[in-house]
């Protein structure tokens, strides 16, 4: 996946990250950043850049609940 294509699928992860949980985007940003989940969809081995940005959302909020 290129790069450009990668970075809006993050902050648009981010945006339902910051209105879901009411939380600064920064801050949304920063757990974001942070999580497992982001680790996968940067290693396209995983293939998560192919999910949805719905799908990416849960598993971050299972994973941040877990």
């Amino acid at each position: 996946m290129r790069n450009n294509v990668l970075w809006r699928k993050i902050a648009r992860i981010v945006m339902m990250i910051s209105e879901n949980l009411h939380i600064s985007s920064e801050r949304a940003l920063d757990l974001f950043y942070q999580s497992r989940v982001y680790q996968m969809l940067v290693d396209p081995s995983y293939g998560l850049q192919t999910m949805s940005d719905t799908y990416i959302y849960d598993e971050f909020i299972l994973e941040l609940r877990g």
